[in-house]
C-alpha cells in the first residue's frame, strides 16, 4: 500500500468555528507545490476531512492532477480524531493508493503511528507537508515513511 498524507495549506487565523477557516493565498499555493509531487502517482482514493480548509486542499490537489473521481469526505479525518480508528477506516477501504487530507494533531500522529507503531513523537507536518509511506497492511509500526515533503 502507498499512502500519502497532506496536511491542508495556510488557513485564516479566525473564522466563526475553527471548521470553518479557510485557505490563503499562501496556503493555496502551497497546496499547489504539494500536489506537483503526486503527478503521475497512480492514486485510487482522495479522502478528506469535512473542513473548510482541507475541503479546498482536497479540491485543488483534484483538480491540479486531473484526478477523475470524486473527492470523499469522511468524518474520521478531523483534527482530533484517534489515529487508530483511522488505520482500522484504512484497512476497510482495501484499495492500495490512498491520499488522506486532514489536519494537525492527526497528521503528525498517524505519520508517526504508522512508522514508528506509536505517536509519542508526531512527524513534523507543517501546513501543506506531504507525507508519503508504503507498507503491506496499514498497521502501526509496519510501514515506511518514504519521503516528508515541506513546501
Amino acid at each position: 500500500m502507498k499512502l500519502w498524507v497532506l496536511r491542508h495549506g495556510e488557513a485564516e487565523q479566525r473564522a466563526n468555528t475553527d471548521a470553518e477557516r479557510r485557505l490563503t493565498a499562501h496556503g493555496r499555493e502551497q497546496v499547489l507545490r504539494s500536489a506537483a509531487v503526486l503527478l503521475g502517482q497512480p492514486l485510487q482514493v482522495i479522502l478528506a476531512s469535512p473542513y473548510v480548509r482541507a475541503q479546498q486542499t482536497a479540491a485543488l490537489v483534484h483538480e491540479a492532477l486531473g484526478f477523475i473521481q470524486p473527492v470523499q469526505t469522511v468524518p474520521w479525518l478531523t483534527p482530533d480524531s484517534d489515529p487508530q480508528a483511522v488505520i482500522t477506516e484504512l484497512e476497510k477501504l482495501g484499495v492500495k493508493q490512498v491520499l488522506l487530507v486532514s489536519h494537525q494533531p492527526l497528521v503528525g500522529n498517524l505519520v508517526s503511528l504508522l512508522a514508528h507503531g506509536n505517536h509519542q513523537y508526531p512527524a513534523p507536518m507543517s501546513t501543506a507537508s506531504l507525507a508519503q509511506l508504503e507498507g503491506d497492511w496499514p498497521l502501526a509500526g509496519l510501514m515506511t515513511l518514504r519521503n516528508l515533503h515541506h513546501p
